[in-house]
């Protein structure tokens, strides 16, 4: 029988072993680095597990565990949780400088790294963005229309508005990246190419490269699937599944591709290469031509991330778009055999958990939209709330910045606690930027830079 007053000492675990009912004391960083308020507290949530293993790789716990509202059921160990498994490439930064040849898991940048700063924030970038990004898909719709029935790629135009995104972009990425959030599933290839366009952009601003180059790459995923305007329409909309014969013909979309845009101009070298080999596969599984890894061409590699991620989270005719998170684990899945490992890297870590456009309920119950996320503190974005815990409509709706640990009307700490998707509780993101409701919100003071 133990005694009434045994010692309490401190054990060291990692987070994937975390549960139910521990009294965490201490964690691997100070307290203030992180979104917790109370320092040292009973995890009494499965979210509190969740954010846990977002921020720590270890926390100390009491020797004493506590144990959960039913002791009489045994705790059964939680798998991992999609944050937990990709926590580690959120608290990195961008891949380092490479310099030398690259090896069969690395990519090697072409150039040194630029380091981009935000000119505004989000919101006073947004009205603009809206702009752009109606543009944008009006072209990129007239250049899909436009090779179908037989006409020249008006490249002027395709330049033009890929050049205005960039600007966009390298003001605040956050705007446009929010409106790639928005999908219509009627749309679907048109819309693909621009918003490709768009997280391509945003990809380069991340990796440091120099501004020609972000808007080559942004470029060249506007255009980097030309070759389905030659792909029988019954076969690019068909619903189910397709034949092995269907695919066969789907799959000559990049040749497709490559001669639509070797015809086009000379200019268009690197977008040749990605719309002839961004379905190219690290262990040379891909196609057209099964190269490996080291033979693939850079913005291949880059455009290849964007275009997958792109298109788990878009609805079309024959699947049901998916959550970010979920995107992610699928490119985290297979780096090194499909991705390029360290720019599969780089791209979960630009993405984050919560990207902009996001809608999320918070702990407390209340829902908001994130509507900027902060390069170094991706737990930590920027949120306009708009439902209150029951779900009421808030007046007026309430910006948030999680980086400076805002607590609720019951001195909680506001902390996510899942992404829900789109249309969730009558909340449609296309509405509120259609309103100007984003763009309108009061500005949200930025927190402790880190």
């Amino acid at each position: 029988m133990g005694s009434p007053h045994q010692e309490i000492v401190e054990t060291r675990i990692d987070v994937t072993e975390l549960e139910l009912g521990m009294h965490v004391v201490r964690l691997d960083k100070p307290w203030e680095d992180t979104n917790f308020l109370l320092q040292g507290f009973v995890i009494r949530h499965p979210s509190e597990i969740d954010a846990l293993r977002a921020q720590c790789e270890f926390v100390f716990i009491e020797g004493r565990v506590e144990p959960p509202a039913s002791p009489r059921q045994p705790v059964t160990p939680r798998p991992k949780s999609a944050v937990a498994r990709l926590a580690g490439i959120f608290r990195r930064g961008p891949p380092p400088r490479q310099t030398s040849a690259a090896g069969p898991k690395q990519a090697r940048a072409p150039s040194k790294r630029v380091t981009y700063i935000n000119k505004v924030s989000a919101g006073q970038e947004m009205e603009t963005a809206v702009v752009r990004f109606e543009e944008a898909q009006q072209t990129a719709r007239a250049i899909m229309s436009g090779l179908r029935i037989g006409r020249a790629l008006d490249l002027n135009n395709a330049r033009s508005v890929v050049n205005h995104c960039v600007d966009s972009v390298l003001r605040n990425e956050n705007a446009l990246l929010l409106l790639t959030k928005i999908k219509n599933q009627d749309e679907y290839t048109a819309e693909h190419c621009i918003n490709v366009s768009i997280l391509c952009a945003a990809f380069g601003k991340h990796l440091g490269l120099l501004e020609g180059e972000i808007r080559s790459l942004a470029m060249c995923g506007l255009l980097h699937d030309v070759g389905k305007s030659r792909i029988p329409v019954e076969v690019l909309n068909k619903p189910g599944a397709l034949t092995p014969k269907e695919f066969d013909i789907m799959r000559q979309h990049t040749t497709h591709g490559r001669s639509i845009l070797m015809s086009t101009s000379h200019s268009l070298n690197a977008a040749v290469d990605v719309a002839f080999s961004h379905h190219e596969r690290m262990d040379g599984q891909g196609y057209p031509r099964g190269l490996h890894a080291q033979q693939i061409p850079y913005f291949a590699k880059l455009v290849s991330l964007v275009d997958t991620y792109d298109a788990i989270t878009s609805t079309r005719v024959y699947d049901k778009g998916r959550a970010s998170m979920q995107a992610l684990e699928t490119i985290h899945k297979h780096r090194g055999s499909q991705f390029d490992e360290v720019l599969a890297d780089a791209f979960i870590q630009m993405i984050g958990v919560y990207p902009p456009g996001s809608i999320v309920e918070m702990l407390n119950g209340e829902v908001g939209i994130i509507v900027e996320s902060h390069p170094k503190h991706k737990l930590k974005p920027k949120v306009l709330m708009i439902l209150e815990a029951d779900k009421t409509p808030m007046t007026p709706y309430k910006p948030l910045n999680l980086m400076s640990a805002p607590s609720d009307n019951v001195g909680s700490a506001y902390q996510i606690a899942r992404e829900v998707p789109d249309g969730t509780y009558g909340i449609v993101l296309q509405d509120f930027v259609d309103q100007g409701l984003i763009a309108s919100a009061p500005s949200i003071n930025d927190g402790p830079s880190g």
